[in-house]
């Protein structure tokens, strides 16, 4: 029996390179081995997008870049969030189990406090909804990266505290999957790629967006090998030969740039010519996630009569 496998992204804007080696890389693979769900954020993406033509547009995207990296909707499940109406309902019953002070330890909560902003209520307990996200699958594993683990431990305590409180073992606990060489993928700043710094390396870029973003990358000038570009760089070519290429180059901030803008050109290519094919067919798109949302609903409904007899409203 083949283990079970969950995991989203928001569609906050365009994939950069950190999405795919921190989680869409790990798929391809894994959609081999595993009973894979797959789905699209949009709940989630609300506390960032409030705009409708943006947000439908986003979403098609994410679509988009799921079939363009080479993920077959006939191995694996591609759906919406929104179009499984269990997860919010699951949340809602999560929320009635899980205090404040455990919801204020949570990494989004503290960021958003620390930067002293008005915290919407999703901002808040939005680990109760992505706990119901993992939950009405039963997967075995979630593919996270390092900084995205307390998500799978919030998830377990859930899943956890929920069979203590209504005495059945409703829930498994899922196991978070990190490959810890790409846990975290350093953006052009040397930070962690990510769309809210504005660090990011497009992952389906234009070959001139990939040399103005490379050219951009930040290289410290006491040191003959520029780490971040180091880093980057590693993503794509085998140490062995990245080696040799930057010992031959000490020093050579431009030319080890130029390498990495042509290595980063053939890598995205392939991949962006493979999703202009399917921006050609945008009804193909959709019903891929149409059937894939009645597939994943199909599983969501039975685990949530399961919850609802647990709780004591089925009569």
């Amino acid at each position: 029996m083949q283990k079970i496998l969950l995991s989203g992204v928001k569609p906050t804007g365009r994939s950069h390179i950190g999405n795919y080696f921190g989680a869409m890389k790990q798929w391809l693979t894994l959609q081999d081995e595993h009973q894979c769900f797959l789905f699209i954020a949009d709940y989630h993406s609300l506390n960032f997008i409030q705009n409708r033509e943006e947000m439908n547009q986003n979403i098609l995207d994410l679509a988009l870049d799921y079939l363009a990296i080479g993920l077959d909707p006939e191995k694996v499940t591609i759906f919406k969030q929104s179009d499984v109406s269990e997860h919010t309902e699951l949340a809602w019953i999560f929320d009635t189990i899980t205090t404040m002070p455990y919801l204020k330890r949570a990494h989004a909560f503290k960021d958003a406090e620390a930067k002293e902003k008005e915290i919407s209520v999703g901002t808040f307990n939005y680990p109760m909804l992505m706990a119901s996200d993992i939950l009405l699958y039963s997967p075995h594993v979630v593919p996270v990266g390092q900084d995205q683990k307390q998500h799978v431990e919030i998830t377990r305590d859930t899943a956890e505290k929920f069979n203590h409180i209504f005495g059945k073992e409703v829930f498994n606990m899922p196991e978070p999957m990190i490959l810890g060489e790409v846990a975290v993928v350093p953006g052009i700043d040397g930070q962690k790629m990510s769309k809210s710094y504005g660090n990011t390396i497009p992952l389906f870029a234009t070959d001139e967006e990939i040399k103005k973003q490379v050219m951009a990358i930040v290289t410290d000038s006491s040191s003959e090998i520029p780490k971040n570009v180091y880093a980057i760089h590693a993503l794509i070519k085998p140490k062995e030969e990245l080696d040799a290429l930057y010992e031959a180059n000490k020093g050579k901030y431009k030319a080890l740039k130029d390498a990495l803008t042509e290595d980063l050109i053939a890598f995205i290519t392939p991949m962006r010519e493979r999703r202009k094919a399917f921006e050609n067919d945008i009804e193909k798109v959709k019903e891929i996630l149409k059937k894939g949302g009645e597939k994943a609903k199909i599983v969501a409904a039975k685990k949530m009569e399961e919850v609802r007899e647990a709780i004591g409203v089925s009569l």
